[in-house]
């Protein structure tokens, strides 16, 4: 029943994207004698749509909720904004076009190489003939595979201090929301993508699994940092990260700061924070953000930026500052050896 759901989306998409295609793109690129790239367009076009099918699914399903049973009231809601705006940017798969387009011939190349040498790539779906080539047991096996690599990344990106300026990005947004999950530095965005279609190319995700995969992470990211009150109950909790869990991650003082602390890093299962004993329970309300933008003396007053411009460069300055910072010491130390 799943996959005849999942055939019956991917039609409407298809069935909408020759439409669009023929009746108002094509026109255009033949008026400017763009043809050249009508087929890149073409394939972009089903990316776009599945984005905009993905964003009105998520507000219908999480937006009611938000105004119901809220976590928090905001009376400014700039931040919010913002987070909109990157929504948009992200689930049009504007960045991930710009990432095939640019790596995926290196890509291409990269599994020529691996033919020519014999180097085959693990084919998950051919471990067991007849069960894991099952659709839906090989989408819930490339599921935990990616979600496995994801725990890894997200917890390297606390790990690492040039790298957590890119994510603080995302921790900076004291305004949780259903919104909140693609605010991200779009340099971090580019190298998650090419993280992640490396794996998948690796363990033998089809393009078509590849955009399902990527629609049910973005979903569920989105309803983990929904701002309502949604209890999954002990036992679900312990299956899927829930906004309570995901919540106490972007709690100040504990959930992140910087590279030092960090819990819950589970992208879709909390069972990598169990297994490797980075998971926190905590269910109290607690304020998110990062501890720095609090006034002195809790913090530093540190601004990240409110619109999507300025966070986006805000960073290069942390980095910047960050990198000098280290200078004295590595030469300090070069002078005592």
């Amino acid at each position: 029943m799943i996959q005849e759901a999942i055939n019956f989306v991917d039609s409407g998409i298809a069935a909408v994207q020759t439409l669009v295609y023929v009746d108002g793109v094509q026109p255009l690129l033949f008026h400017f004698n763009l043809m050249g790239y009508g087929d890149d367009i073409y394939d972009a076009l089903y990316w776009v749509l599945v984005g905009v099918f993905q964003i009105g699914v998520t507000y219908a399903l999480l937006r009611p909720l938000e105004a119901l049973r809220p976590v928090e009231q905001w009376q400014d809601r700039r931040q919010v904004r913002a987070d909109v705006i990157y929504t948009w940017i992200a689930k049009l798969g504007i960045l991930n076009l710009l990432f095939f387009l640019v790596l995926q011939p290196v890509f291409s190349a990269l599994q020529s190489q691996m033919v020519i040498h014999g180097l085959p790539n693990l084919q998950l779906d051919g471990l067991y003939p007849g069960v894991t080539d099952q659709p839906l047991v090989s989408f819930l096996l490339y599921l935990v595979v990616l979600d496995f690599a994801g725990y890894w990344y997200h917890r390297w990106q606390h790990r690492f201090g040039v790298w957590w300026e890119l994510h603080a990005v995302h921790h900076s947004q004291r305004q949780l929301s259903m919104w909140s999950d693609d605010r991200n530095h779009f340099l971090d965005v580019m190298m998650q993508a090419a993280f992640f279609a490396s794996i998948a190319l690796f363990i033998g995700v089809q393009p078509a699994q590849y955009v399902v995969l990527v629609a049910v992470g973005n979903f569920l990211q989105s309803v983990q940092h929904v701002n309502a009150r949604l209890s999954y109950g002990s036992l679900l909790e312990r299956l899927i990260v829930s906004p309570t869990f995901h919540r106490r991650h972007h709690a100040i003082g504990y959930g992140h700061e910087g590279t030092r602390y960090g819990c819950n890093f589970g992208v879709l299962f909390p069972w990598w924070d169990v297994m490797f004993r980075t998971a926190s329970w905590e269910r109290a309300l607690e304020p998110t953000g990062i501890r720095d933008q609090l006034p002195a003396p809790e913090g530093r007053s540190r601004r990240y930026g409110v619109g999507v411009i300025s966070q986006q460069l805000r960073t290069f300055g942390r980095i910047a500052k960050r990198l000098a910072l280290r200078r004295p010491r590595s030469t300090l130390g070069a002078d005592a050896s």
